[in-house]
């Protein structure tokens, strides 16, 4: 059955579609709940609590910015969902202020207990006795008031200003004369949020975690306690401490770029200067005070959230790093083949060249991909390595690898995507020191990102020259890699390597290349394929077999993808989605989407995988690739999607994403029609399934045949 954009226009109606931006709040709103699930050990939940607000930050440096910028435009136009920018935004605020309100008296009333409960103690500045005031005095002089710069605000001295996510102090001075001042004190972020105390107040750390003890203080608090040394001979009449976001997007003009690395560094510049978008402000400040910062930072009312509770809760992440394993999940360590094994290995070429090698990261190890390009640079008989590089990292071993090759006299090129939202920079230090080498660098397409994850090897051998690849979901990112699921694909296959290799032209070249052999190309035809293999469950169904479709993703946003499933299930085709984060689809509605089940699944690990699977009347497919299926993934990215074909792997996947990750209670929520989640507790009574948790024992079921790495924190 053919589907086709004007066909599927009959479910483009507003009641049909999640709002993009108040799903991802939902999705947000799960990571909140692993933040308060009793059942987490103590600093797990506190790793949540800080991935929360720095999801949250992002959320209102891009979304809410963009959504914002569309009002300050008068857009008054409806979306797909039937929500006005305005509408939407009331209904972010809505549901984000409750969430932080939340977690903040979570933070207050049960994580600083219990941590004081396990020996950590945040310290009351003001219940110290005066030889341990004297001893923060003393350091506060010496190792933090160096550092500090209070800055005026009086009609010689113009409003300072204030850097995105900097958390400040909003000061009224008072002079002898009587005159009353403000004046702003940024908290430095050089220096740690949080300070240990041991050591000095002459408690010093123990090695034996059961005696183990430590005293912390917030930073900030040091400093208000000691702002008499900043203002001498002033009286301080008050310090509330206020935090801004700032729009961090880059609007970048592509087609008027003479040099697009310079264009970016440019941008990256103007970032820092983007409008205000949220103005955190603590509560009890004075409303002169309030209104000073408005009127300067040019912030509306609504755009003001009143804090109760430490600002800037990202940092706690620091907390994580202390020596209490019992207060942490059970260390998990990637596992490695025995055909992997550095000391027993035959030639990684060999090993591909025998067998298609799928990879399922963080419970396979990623040290075989680096090994690949390893191998590749010290092997005399490869010729030439391509590469894409998104997200890469600040000490990417694959990337000095790349540079080995070049010094090494290979050919080398590089497709290093300086658009990869908040890595520009570190993508621009990568691409100078690769094109420093003699590596061949491109950028990618006008007006396209490159998030597509390839890697194309080729070698010359006695029966001529091969390509070998690697494929995958995610990013060639070393630590990532430990943090993220995704799989990667290593293969040998002629169509697949010769696909590569003309995506790879397009990219460098003027390819004009239409049609590929195994693979998918977006922004060609990924959509295109996808709608035809969902009209061919369609067909299958309406002839009395069974239709059945199974994604398992980060993102369902794309409308006509959606108005494909909902046709789907229209005519009986039975449709499991596991989707990690935003779903605008609305499941399980009658006359609708009732074949429709969606889940999302969020825990110890970040689900990244992008797995597409169609049943085919029994001659099952399955695809993975880098794209979710969103209107920026299909139409203004360069993505590949892939197909598995080796039966082993094909049967070990269905296993992963038709059985466990479908009966997963533990980590898995239920999506509703009306945009909330549920526990999925209900479905499988019988027994406790816990996806991760199911595939971490898997990896190491075979303990004795594999190898352990190093550990995922």
């Amino acid at each position: 059955m053919k589907l086709n954009k004007d066909y599927l226009k009959k479910y483009f109606k507003p009641e049909n579609f999640f709002s993009r931006d108040l799903s991802w709040v939902e999705f947000n709103k799960r990571v909140l709940e692993e933040a308060t699930n009793p059942n987490l050990p103590l600093l797990e939940r506190v790793k949540f609590i800080s991935i929360y607000f720095t999801n949250l930050d992002e959320f209102y440096m891009i979304r809410v910015s963009g959504i914002k910028e569309q009002i300050r435009a008068n857009i008054i136009e409806q979306r797909i969902d039937g929500l006005t920018p305005h509408e939407e935004l009331k209904y972010i605020q809505k549901n984000v202020i409750p969430q932080v309100d939340l977690l903040l008296e979570y933070w207050n009333n049960t994580i600083i207990p219990e941590l004081a409960e396990n020996k950590v103690t945040f310290v009351d500045y003001s219940k110290l006795d005066n030889k341990d005031v004297e001893k923060l005095t003393q350091y506060f002089n010496q190792e933090i008031y160096p550092v500090l710069t209070p800055l005026a605000f009086d009609p010689g001295r113009p409003f300072p200003y204030i850097s995105n996510l900097s958390l400040s102090y909003a000061i009224h001075v008072k002079k002898p004369n009587g005159q009353l001042h403000f004046a702003r004190l940024k908290i430095p972020s050089i220096l740690p949020r949080v300070i240990n105390l041991n050591g000095i107040l002459d408690n010093a750390e123990l090695n034996n975690v059961d005696d183990f003890s430590v005293k912390l203080i917030w930073l900030d608090d040091l400093i208000k306690n000691n702002l008499h040394f900043l203002f001498p001979g002033l009286e301080i009449i008050s310090a509330h401490k206020f935090r801004i976001t700032r729009n961090a997007d880059i609007n970048i003009q592509e087609d008027e770029a003479d040099d697009l690395l310079s264009v970016i560094e440019e941008n990256i510049k103007q970032r820092k200067f983007g409008s205000v978008v949220r103005l955190s402000v603590e509560k009890d400040m004075p409303e002169f005070m309030i209104n000073i910062l408005t009127e300067n930072l040019e912030v509306s009312d609504y755009e003001i959230q009143v804090v109760d509770g430490p600002m800037g809760l990202t940092s706690v992440m620091l907390l994580y790093n202390l020596p209490l394993p019992h207060l942490k999940q059970k260390s998990f360590y990637p596992v490695l083949s025995p055909e992997f094994d550095e000391e027993e290995r035959e030639s990684i070429f060999n090993i591909i060249k025998r067998k298609d090698i799928l990879f399922h990261h963080p419970y396979d190890s990623f040290e075989p991909v680096i090994d690949l390009i390893k191998e590749a640079v010290h092997d005399p008989n490869v010729l030439a390595i391509k590469q894409t590089l998104y997200r890469v990292g600040s000490n990417s071993p694959i990337v000095k690898y790349l540079i080995e090759a070049a010094e090494a006299k290979k050919q080398v090129a590089v497709l290093v995507e300086l658009k990869a939202r908040f890595d520009e920079e570190n993508n621009i230090y990568w691409a100078r020191a690769l094109e420093k080498a003699g590596v061949h660098v491109v950028y990618g397409l006008v007006g396209l990102k490159t998030h597509s994850k390839m890697t194309l090897i080729v070698r010359k051998e006695n029966d001529g020259v091969q390509r070998y690849i690697h494929l995958g979901t995610g990013n060639y990112n070393a630590s990532t890699a430990k943090l993220y699921t995704d799989y990667g694909l290593m293969t040998n296959d002629k169509a697949l390597g010769e696909d590569v290799a003309d995506v790879f032209n397009f990219l460098t070249g003027y390819s004009e290349q239409k049609t590929y052999r195994k693979m998918w190309v977006a922004p060609l035809n990924i959509r295109k394929e996808f709608l035809k293999l969902i009209g061919r469950e369609i067909e299958n169904a309406n002839a009395g077999k069974v239709g059945y479709i199974s994604f398992k993703l980060n993102s369902l946003v794309d409308p006509v993808t959606i108005a494909a499933l909902y046709e789907a299930s229209q005519n009986g085709v039975k449709i499991d989605l596991v989707v990690r984060g935003i779903c605008c689809l609305v499941p399980q509605v009658p006359g609708l989407s009732e074949n429709i089940f969606v889940r999302s699944i969020v825990g110890r690990f970040l689900e990244h995988t992008r797995v597409f699977y169609f049943y085919n009347n029994g001659n099952d497919e399955i695809y993975m690739g880098s794209a979710d299926l969103m209107q920026r993934n299909l139409d203004r990215r360069v993505e590949t999607i892939f197909p598995i074909e080796d039966a082993n792997i094909k049967k070990s996947v269905k296993e992963t994403l038709l059985n466990i990750s479908l009966k997963d209670n533990q980590k898995a929520r239920i999506l509703l029609p009306t945009g909330k989640y549920v526990n999925n507790h209900k479905v499988y009574l019988q027994d406790d399934v816990n996806l991760q948790e199911w595939l971490m024992n898997y990896a190491s079921s075979s303990e004795k045949k594999k190898k352990k790495l190093k550990k995922v924190k």
